[in-house]
């Protein structure tokens, strides 16, 4: 069925024109996924000089010199094997930067970021509300849905500009919130009554504003959505958003399963299944040789990846992993991330204290993540908080364990039940709970005590490997979404969503037009407990795990 739903996807990253991080990653993957269920979707983006120069077909839309910034050009053109349609905010005084999209070359913050991404909102706003070069190619926008606070200020234009036009925003991170001086209020393009009610602790807030202004509020995993209408974890806006509790949706992120998908990843030296592991082995002996650590099949291999900062508890992991590694001779460490000085040189240091047992590579390349993920046994993720999670995602379709935080979107993707025998009940990981090095080092050792036990330990890489966190669920979701928003847009499918316990959480009553829904897990294609037990029992022998 063709729907006339049209979607603008406005962020500052989408993969493969930009990445720092999972925001890139989940803009690309979910357009592609919306377009794949019948919707029209157009993402724009800042036009950073890396993202023009890979623009397929790129054609100058319109110019515009009223912007704050100066002038600007709009370019249209395609993305990635899927030719997603894009738009780029092409402002070289703005954005014509090498290097991060956010920082400058000693890793501070630019000083002009709210001037930036001000205008590209004001860009996207005027986009939504039809431009005329571009009203032939991609139509006029029925609802945009904005991506962090980059972006927090698209709902506000759009509402001032009064466009018939819906807006979703969408919070990645709560904790991140591009919040400025007022001074920076007259240059931005904010109508002053505007920057008064978008004003926090003193400071004007894009993440505030795009909380205020939206006509829905999503965020990326169930538990999130809870926590962060608590003090603890509301980040000061709390209040705001248990008064917009009624438009607040959860919706649980995916995996690009073209991208990270372990039987045919050209990364990989070898492709692998979940019913044969073989590839696998092959990429941990190469994972040793890529970090320099001495090929040991026997040894459990422990990777870190992700940024090195205080959320990721990398502080945490520095006390940690002596004292594993102490009690756990045969424990080898592969870490790759980067982040703040201080634990980057922490992580170099423990390298340097246990060379035969510890690598670290501080950088990212994705064919070190792909091979972190195929090769290693468990990966280590600690956060202080975590909105979804994409990592142990990725790490559970490669059969690597996670052993987590019990916060965030951690909850709802890992299963952890408690003992060796749960594996036949659906675990997938271990989940520990505070931000101790001993909760920590109690979690590792409790995943080692079962990685010694290779058939209980070859059942919890099938569960996760064959559990379904790719985007088709999600997409349904956010077609029901957009149907409660822009109704009159048919025809548009009827979406089946699981319903909630009789039970309902009193944090997330939801509106009387919303889809109601469950934080329930994604669909698995595992076998029965009975099946399970002995088929992957015989794999786990045929193999020689570790042998």
């Amino acid at each position: 069925m063709t729907l006339s739903l049209n979607v603008l996807f406005v962020a500052s990253e989408a993969v493969p024109l930009a990445k720092t991080g999972g925001l890139g990653d989940m803009v690309g993957a979910c357009a592609v996924a919306l377009r794949r269920a019948g919707l029209k979707v157009t993402v724009m983006l800042p036009g950073y000089p890396t993202a023009i120069a890979q623009l397929q077909h790129t054609r100058t839309v319109c110019e515009w010199t009223d912007l704050p910034g100066g002038r600007a050009r709009l370019l249209s053109g395609r993305m990635g094997a899927q030719g997603i349609p894009v738009l780029l905010f092409d402002a070289p005084a703005l954005f014509g930067r090498s290097g991060s999209p956010y920082l400058d070359d000693h890793g501070e913050p630019y000083d002009d970021n709210a001037l930036r991404f001000a205008a590209f909102s004001q860009a996207a706003a005027r986009v939504a509300g039809g431009v005329p070069g571009a009203l032939a190619t991609f139509g006029r926008f029925d609802l945009v849905q904005a991506h962090d606070w980059h972006t927090g200020l698209v709902p506000l234009f759009i509402k001032r500009a009064q466009a018939p036009v819906k807006t979703v925003f969408t919070v990645h991170n709560l904790a991140f919130q591009g919040n400025f001086p007022m001074r920076v209020v007259p240059d931005i393009g904010v109508p002053p009554d505007a920057a008064h009610e978008a004003e926090f602790w003193g400071q004007f807030s894009f993440l505030k504003a795009g909380l205020l202004w939206a006509d829905r509020i999503t965020t990326v995993s169930h538990a999130y959505a809870r926590e962060i209408l608590t003090e603890a974890a509301g980040c000061g806006m709390q209040d705001l958003l248990r008064a917009r509790q009624q438009d607040l949706v959860a919706i649980l992120n995916g995996i690009d399963n073209d991208v990270w998908n372990p039987s045919k990843d050209t990364l990989l030296p070898q492709p692998f299944f979940a019913a044969n592991l073989s590839g696998k082995h092959v990429a941990k002996r190469a994972l040793q040789q890529r970090f320099g650590l001495p090929e040991d099949a026997q040894a459990p291999l422990l990777a870190m990846g992700s940024r090195l900062t205080h959320q990721k508890m990398a502080d945490v992991a520095l006390q940690a992993l002596p004292e594993l590694l102490e009690s756990n001779p045969q424990l080898q460490v592969a870490v790759l991330g980067c982040g703040e000085h201080q634990y980057e040189t922490g992580m170099a240091e423990l390298a340097a204290r246990y060379p035969r047992q510890v690598a670290a590579k501080i950088g990212y390349t994705e064919a070190h993540a792909h091979l972190l993920h195929a090769g290693a046994d468990i990966l280590l993720h600690g956060s202080r908080f975590e909105p979804c999670g994409l990592t142990p995602l990725y790490a559970m379709r490669y059969g690597t364990v996670p052993v987590a935080s019990r916060v965030g979107g951690l909850v709802d993707t890992i299963t952890d039940r408690g003992s060796p025998e749960a594996a036949l009940h659906g675990a997938t990981g271990f989940l520990f709970d505070g931000d101790t090095a001993d909760a920590m080092v109690a979690a590792v050792e409790g995943a080692l005590r079962i990685f010694a036990q290779p058939q209980a330990w070859r059942i919890l890489q099938y569960n996760g490997m064959t559990t379904d966190f790719g985007w088709s669920q999600p997409a349904r979701e956010y077609v029901a979404l957009y149907r409660t928003l822009v109704p009159a847009a048919t025809p548009m499918p009827t979406v089946a969503l699981a319903q909630t316990p009789p039970v309902q959480d009193p944090l997330l009553t939801p509106r009387p037009d919303q889809p109601v829904r469950t934080p329930a897990r994604r669909r698995s294609t595992a076998l029965s407990d009975e099946i399970r037990a002995h088929a992957v029992a015989r794999a786990a022998s045929a193999e020689k795990i570790r042998a």
